[in-house]
């Protein structure tokens, strides 16, 4: 559906290329930075109001079963507790759909069954064992290709495979058919568990009918909505708070029930109240990325990609959504003939949760590696093969095309910088005898073109220091600096002199950080909201001073006239208690273009064939994502998508056990995150040519295509290495290994 949003005012037009700008573009200290390594940064988990309950919530011990009765009389003898809820005695909470927090059928090991508040965490805690709950088993199946077979226990009336998305164009099967080389290839790849260093979490507080929810959030906008439907409060009652948070990676996008536990008790017992999730919490009901089954074929003939089929099942869990792995095949090469078919596969298992890049992530993964083999049976370069394939190509939504050329110019940074030309069939040796090394590369597709609505202000102070006011969050990118610095470099003034406040309902609407949309959505709107202070300041700086509007300019926080300078402050001098608010709102995107972002990896690897262990030496990502705002936020936001990436490709696997539906992984010490010692070197590059087209800042966004590309060009190093496919994510030793000895 067509997203429509109102707008105020005329755009500015775009920055171009060639425009001297002496803020944007430089690299800037974070404007947060000495409140963070300093302590002074306020997290959610760092809310201690005065009088503080705490919650905590009891979770089905069985990956499916019926609540048939509660009793929490003990608990709620125990000396210090507050409150019990369960789904007897809670009103009706509207929760995704569905009309209460606490369900009559638990369907995941995890699940929510009842919450209680108490004095402290460990009379919570306490209070969680002496709740008896009264439960009917009921057959469960965890596993993805257990959950396929039709002899499996039957989750949904419909199924436990429900179809998501079918793409078809060109004859794929008649291509197939007249092709030279066909390759197939089944690839798995394991779920993925975000895993962020601040657990979810709220801190609820009511003063009269007025609810202040403190959460860490990507969207504080969309807790507010979810609050105001769960608990069917106007709007103006509800507001939500997010100075700073510790990481969402998609899995904050909005209300969870730990917000809704938090304030209901805190309606009911009249105190604030904390419900914070530990890390065992974490990583069973927090979401996660699907683990999925997929089936790629893809023909070739007279050195060409002339067909591809790509199947996929993901493993959902119990989630109404699923993130497509098969995106990438549709969009990402110029390639006539393509069949793609998703599937969302139900089991009694957490539901996944939006993980950066979504889908594509996985679906590069089993895309990239079969062009590699597709390249390989053709005896083509793989890099020479998609870039044949590289022209441009039909969005399957919108059915407009676009260009690719800027993945070209990805490919021709990166296959210099890694030194491409090295790379031999078959592999290279090792630095040491036995050991073998490899190159690889894949390339990246994602939207990142923004969206409106976002609103901003900028208060102009009479000193020239500025306020910026805008609702969105920052989830640990930079958003702050950018915010910063696109109002600094429209308004004349030095970025150290203003101030940005966000994270805040009270603020103007700003849309979700997420899917890349943060930058691209919201710099526009301050931009203009600058320009309009500008304006503003200059209409007045010319009656003051007697000069011609039309000659006059901010720079350097100082109006400038025929070589003059003027201080803002003195323009306002005699100006008593005169104020400036400058209002900007993003423009909608124009509806006659496509805006994407282009992105390719280059891994180099070591493997060591008699232990299976894979080290990855170094990365080189290059990316088109328009205009560079910040190089040092940007490059942050690369090596960040890499490591999260290296993970998700070498070590991150979440292991359930079958009988019980327990998850095994659920702590930092079982499940294997990367550490310092697995970082290898990272060359980040952009193409850094500004999109003027996308918004009047140029920017798109740099969120997702970091993470997208970087395991598939891993595991084609690794496969280039050993001269040995493995199609299972994470390359694990044991993997190795026993693809070696498949192979043998």
């Amino acid at each position: 559906m067509e997203q429509l949003a109102l707008v105020q005012g005329d755009d500015a037009e775009a920055w171009a290329a060639d425009a001297v700008l002496t803020i944007v573009g430089r690299p800037q200290r974070r404007v947060e930075g000495a409140a963070k390594v300093t302590g002074r940064a306020r997290y959610t988990h760092d809310i201690r109001l005065p009088g503080t309950l705490h919650a905590r919530i009891l979770r089905s011990p069985h990956p499916r079963a019926r609540v048939r009765h509660v009793d929490a009389s003990r608990a709620l003898a125990l000396a210090g507790v507050r409150g019990v809820l369960h789904r007897f005695n809670t009103p009706k909470t509207a929760f995704r759909g569905e009309e209460t927090i606490f369900r009559e059928e638990v369907r995941f090991v995890g699940d929510e069954v009842a919450a209680v508040a108490a004095d402290t965490e460990a009379i919570a805690e306490a209070a969680l064992s002496l709740i008896v709950v009264d439960y009917e088993v009921l057959p469960h199946v965890v596993d993805l290709e257990e959950a396929i077979d039709a002899a499996s226990p039957r989750i949904d009336e419909k199924g436990n495979v429900l179809d998501a998305d079918r793409y078809e164009r060109g004859d794929v099967r008649k291509e197939f058919a007249a092709a030279d080389v066909v390759v197939e290839g089944t690839y798995r790849t394991s779920t993925q568990l975000h895993n962020s260093l601040e657990t979810h979490g709220a801190v609820a507080v009511w003063d009269g009918d007025q609810l202040t929810v403190y959460e860490s959030t990507q969207h504080v906008f969309g807790v507010r909505e979810g609050l105001r439907n769960a608990l069917h409060l106007p709007l103006a009652n509800i507001r939500v708070l997010c100075d700073h948070m510790g990481g969402g990676f998609g899995s904050k996008g909005g209300i969870g029930k730990y917000t809704i536990v938090a304030a209901l008790f805190a309606r009911e017992i009249g105190a604030p109240v904390r419900c914070v999730l530990d890390r065992h919490e974490e990583n069973v009901a927090a979401g996660n990325r699907s683990a999925t089954l997929q089936r790629v074929r893809a023909a070739g003939k007279d050195g060409r990609i002339t067909a591809i089929a790509h199947e996929s099942w993901s493993n959902v869990g119990q989630a109404r959504w699923v993130a497509d792995p098969t995106g990438p095949t549709k969009g990402l090469y110029d390639v006539p003939n393509v069949l793609a078919h998703a599937h969302r596969v139900l089991t009694n298992t957490g539901s996944l949760a939006a993980f950066r890049a979504p889908g594509y992530v996985e679906g590069t993964f089993a895309l990239e590696s079969a062009i590699d083999e597709l390249a390989d049976g053709m005896g083509v370069d793989p890099l020479a093969l998609r870039r044949r394939h590289a022209g441009s190509q039909v969005d399957p939504v919108s059915k407009m095309r676009y260009s690719l050329k800027r993945l070209v110019d990805c490919y021709d940074i990166g296959a210099e910088e890694i030194g491409w030309s090295r790379r031999a069939r078959g592999g290279l040796r090792g630095s040491a005898p036995g050991l073998r090394r490899g190159l690889g590369m894949a390339s990246q597709l994602w939207s990142g073109g923004g969206t409106p609505p976002a609103y901003a202000t900028v208060h102009l102070n009479p000193d020239g220091t500025a306020v910026v006011r805008i609702g969105t969050q920052d989830i640990g990118t930079g958003t702050r600096t950018v915010i910063a610095q696109v109002c600094a470099e429209e308004l004349g003034i030095d970025v150290r002199g203003v101030r940005v406040e966000i994270g805040d309902t009270d603020a103007p609407y700003a849309p979700i950080s997420a899917g890349s949309l943060t930058v691209a959505s919201i710099t526009p709107a301050v931009r203009l909201a600058a320009k309009d202070a500008r304006e503003q300041l200059l209409d007045v700086a010319s009656g003051v001073l007697e000069v011609g509007r039309a000659e006059l300019r901010v720079e350097g926080g100082a109006v400038v006239s025929r070589g003059a300078r003027t201080p803002i402050a003195k323009v306002f001098e005699d100006l008593e208690n005169y104020t400036v608010i400058g209002k900007g709102s993003r423009m909608p995107n124009p509806d006659d273009i496509v805006l994407k972002t282009f992105g390719a990896h280059f891994a180099e690897v070591e493997v060591d064939p008699a232990t299976g262990m894979v080290v990855v030496e170094r990365v080189v990502a290059v990316h088109d994502v328009g205009r560079i705002v910040d190089p040092l936020t940007a490059r942050s936001q690369v090596e960040g998508g890499v490591i999260q990436a290296l993970g998700f490709a070498l070590s991150e696997e979440r292991v359930v056990d079958k009988p019980t539906g327990r998850v095994l992984t659920s702590g930092l010490e079982t499940y294997k995150v990367p550490t310092v010692r697995d970082v290898p070197r990272i060359v980040v590059r952009f193409v850094d040519v500004p999109d003027t087209v996308a918004n009047n800042v140029g920017a798109k966004g740099l969120g997702e295509p970091p993470i997208i590309p970087a395991a598939a060009a891993v595991a084609n190093a690794v496969a280039n290495g050993l001269g040995v496919r493995i199609r299972h994510l994470p390359l694990t030793p044991r993997r190795v290994l026993d693809a070696l000895a498949a192979a043998s």
